[in-house]
């Protein structure tokens, strides 16, 4: 039986992989050591950092050392993180200079679970790098932190809601309709999507049509435009969380799929 060099978990790798290993490796002890990432980086217009595991200190602080190097050195616009568009969006707003006292103060509006995921000490470190960078730049320069994520259905629900409220009462009766649609399930997505499985009717008109008429509202100047934007971007999250989670009670790849098609949508929108 043939083996391959690669060595099965467990056993010693192989000494032609070690060498090779080695060969490849390079230290990263301090920001300069990124010095060949950002060759690599050249000139790409969008930079995914992964991790192998949510929550690991190491992770989160070279993410943060390589987002400055990217801002500083490359000109980039904005992080964007897997996390909820009316919570990240609060952070935004403090970086910004517009609202909070501290990025410890605002990261407390992530009650959703996992908390611990942005709402930790280095987003906090990163957060208030990130407003100090900010801080007298024009509005058009400074750098932006959004959530790119699904999962918000209720609060993006809310949101908006409470935007035509203020701005655009003749479009809030579509809101209003989408949130009735969603009221019998107790602000309970998973009954939600449960109750698909057995009853034909969904929410789905309700929230396109939502979309629809966002998408259709004057976009304002100034502090109107960005109050619109927001709100648009809320029903965006509304209409494909319903597909989300929709998808998600039958299993298979269909609702990561929905995830991942909003996470670009919110990226490049």
């Amino acid at each position: 039986m043939r083996r391959n060099r690669f060595q099965t978990v467990g056993q010693q790798a192989s000494p032609e992989v070690i060498a090779a290993t080695r060969a490849l490796s390079a230290p990263l002890q301090d920001p300069d050591d990124l010095d060949p990432l950002m060759d690599r980086i050249s000139n790409s217009r969008y930079v995914l950092l992964g991790e192998a595991s949510h929550g690991t200190h190491e992770y989160y602080t070279w993410r943060a050392e390589i987002s400055k190097r990217l801002i500083l050195e490359k000109g980039f616009s904005f992080i964007g993180v897997e996390g909820d568009w009316p919570d990240c969006y609060r952070v935004n707003r403090y970086i910004k200079g517009h609202a909070g006292e501290s990025a410890r103060d605002v990261l407390h509006a992530f009650e959703r679970w996992p908390t611990w995921m942005w709402a930790n000490e280095e987003i906090v470190e990163l957060a208030e790098w990130l407003r100090q960078h900010n801080d007298g730049l024009p509005e058009e320069k400074k750098v932006g932190f959004y959530g790119l994520d699904v999962y918000s259905l209720w609060d993006s629900m809310y949101e908006v809601l409470g935007y035509l409220n203020k701005k655009d009462p003749s479009t809030l009766a579509a809101a209003r309709q989408a949130f009735q649609c969603f009221e019998p399930y107790g602000e309970d997505v998973q009954e939600y999507a449960r109750a698909t499985v057995w009853v034909p009717t969904t929410c789905e008109d309700e929230v396109i049509d939502l979309l629809r008429k966002m998408r259709k509202l004057p976009e304002g100047k100034g502090e109107d435009r960005e109050a619109r934007f927001v709100a648009e971007q809320n029903a965006l999250v509304v209409k494909n969380a319903e597909a989300y989670y929709r998808a998600m009670v039958h299993g298979g790849p269909d609702s990561w799929n929905f995830r991942d098609q909003h996470m670009t949508e919110t990226s490049i929108g």
